[in-house]
């Protein structure tokens, strides 16, 4: 139930090998240039490589996303709990590639900072440097830091409400440690606000503020944000009371759970009038 995606090794080659002509460049041009399988490659292209290389983390993210949806579906229907937990293994292959794919582009990135700073009289192996630095950075990974990774954390709380939301007589059964369970979460039916503070009308696309916990519709939460950027100004949260004066769009993440319990809602509306 998940994307193969990439193997991300061949991928960070594949970006970045990409060769210019050697035939002809002046000392000065040739400081802006790098060694790479034998001939040279521009700052340009790097920068260029890398951009088509950050492509990949939507899917990255979409798979996390379809992941997640699996699992709820399975919690709502009373699914096998080894098929839950084999969602909860996809999400930690999830994580694992998006931490391989930054750590490679940061690899990448303070290797050109580096060559650009000490501008070496030797144009120096690109490559060697980058696949050096970025093997430095995998010794210190662990298993342990693949679930600390946030869309896995997300994940687990999502399903932790959801089950609330089924079965709310299990009461703490399936209550995670304090740390990583935000009190002020409950999101059931009859306790749930689905009403946007921006807008006034009910959800359709809801996204929750990691660092004040409000939700928002999307369209109309990075409208506010986007506007209030242009003019150089903070964006403060929306909701009345709420002290969080400086929101930006990465503080927003998708609340799959809140997001069904609407969808019920509006399915049990239709159903009483028909």
């Amino acid at each position: 139930p998940y994307l193969t995606i990439f193997s991300l090794k061949h991928a960070c080659t594949g970006f970045l090998v990409q060769q210019v002509s050697s035939s002809s460049h002046s000392d000065s041009v040739v400081k802006y240039y790098l060694k790479m399988s034998g001939s040279l490659i521009s700052f340009n292209i790097i920068g260029s490589s890398l951009s088509s290389l950050k492509t990949c983390q939507p899917y990255i993210n979409t798979g996390m996303d379809i992941a997640t949806n699996v699992a709820l579906d399975l919690i709502e229907t009373g699914g096998n709990e080894v098929d839950i937990n084999s969602m909860e293994k996809v999400m930690l292959r999830y994580a694992a590639m998006d931490r391989e794919l930054n750590q490679y582009i940061q690899a990448v990135e303070e290797t050109v900072h580096q060559v650009k700073r000490d501008q070496p009289e030797k144009i120096p192996d690109f490559q060697a440097l980058v696949k050096d630095k970025f093997a430095a950075m995998q010794n210190r990974n662990t298993d342990e830091d693949l679930k600390r990774n946030e869309r896995y954390l997300q994940f687990k709380n999502q399903l932790n409400e959801m089950r609330k939301q089924v079965n709310p007589s299990l009461g703490t059964e399936w209550e995670q440690p304090a740390e990583e369970l935000d009190e002020d979460i409950t999101v059931t039916q009859t306790q749930t606000n689905f009403i946007c503070p921006i807008t006034q009308l009910e959800m359709k696309r809801p996204m929750r503020n990691k660092i004040c916990n409000h939700v928002y519709e999307e369209e109309a939460i990075i409208k506010m944000i986007q506007n209030r950027k242009t003019k150089n100004k903070k964006a403060c949260c929306p909701k009345v009371g709420c002290d969080n004066s400086d929101m930006k769009i990465t503080d927003l993440v998708p609340d799959a759970v809140l997001k069904r319990a609407i969808e019920s809602q509006n399915k049990q509306r239709s159903q009483q009038f028909t």
